[in-house]
């Protein structure tokens, strides 16, 4: 019998590239953790961006329902009040903030609807992203006719109630809290830097 060595057992290729050293696998694990904890976009929430558009068209579409329903309780108001005994004793100037405040309402109705509108017209064209940043500026706008629409009927009821000395300074103050309420106070947040993803907004 010989005493020589017997010959080492050998490893496919494959084996021994797919074995890396414990130090190399260590930093490879640490460098996914890193590449999960500092990643930006919408894969951090775990969707695409067409994912993220479909959810901010559903976030929009809700918060339109809100704004749609208050714009639609006032237009059917303004409408009957012009078949009141009362409004055929009203002056001039009252009657011209009536018809001023029924179109504000009219624009404004078509400002808040524009959006569902246009995400139906480009339905299944492949434009999503676009119907979003569309519907952004249709909303935005609805909310500036919408302050000027709720000022003209304060205005307008309370020259009938109380009297125009008093109307004027109240429907400047509710001008200035509907305008403080819903596009000023958000910018501290925009100041401050208070963002859930540096990287992508929403």
């Amino acid at each position: 019998m010989s005493d020589a060595p017997a010959p080492a057992e050998r490893r496919p290729a494959g084996d021994a590239a797919a074995e890396p050293t414990d130090g190399s696998a260590a930093a490879g694990h640490a460098a996914g953790r890193a590449d999960g904890m500092s990643g930006r976009g919408p894969e951090r929430r775990g969707e695409t961006t067409l994912q993220r558009a479909d959810r901010n068209m559903v976030e929009m579409l809700q918060e339109l329902r809100v704004a749609q329903t208050g714009i639609q309780i006032l237009f059917a108001f303004l409408l009957s009040l012009s078949f009141t005994e009362r409004f055929g004793r009203i002056d001039e100037i009252q009657r011209w903030t009536y018809v001023v405040t029924l179109l504000m309402t009219t624009l404004t109705t078509g400002l808040l609807v524009a959006p569902a509108a246009v995400h139906r017209i480009l339905f299944a064209r492949n434009v999503k992203q676009a119907v979003v940043r569309i519907g952004q500026r249709l909303f935005v706008a609805g909310l500036v006719a919408l302050v000027l629409t709720l000022m003209g009927a304060v205005l307008l009821v309370l020259d009938i109630a109380v009297g125009r000395s008093l109307a004027v300074p109240i429907t400047a103050v509710v001008g200035l809290m509907l305008i403080g309420l819903w596009f000023l106070l958000p910018l501290p947040v925009l100041r401050l830097g208070e963002r859930d993803d540096p990287g992508e907004p929403g």
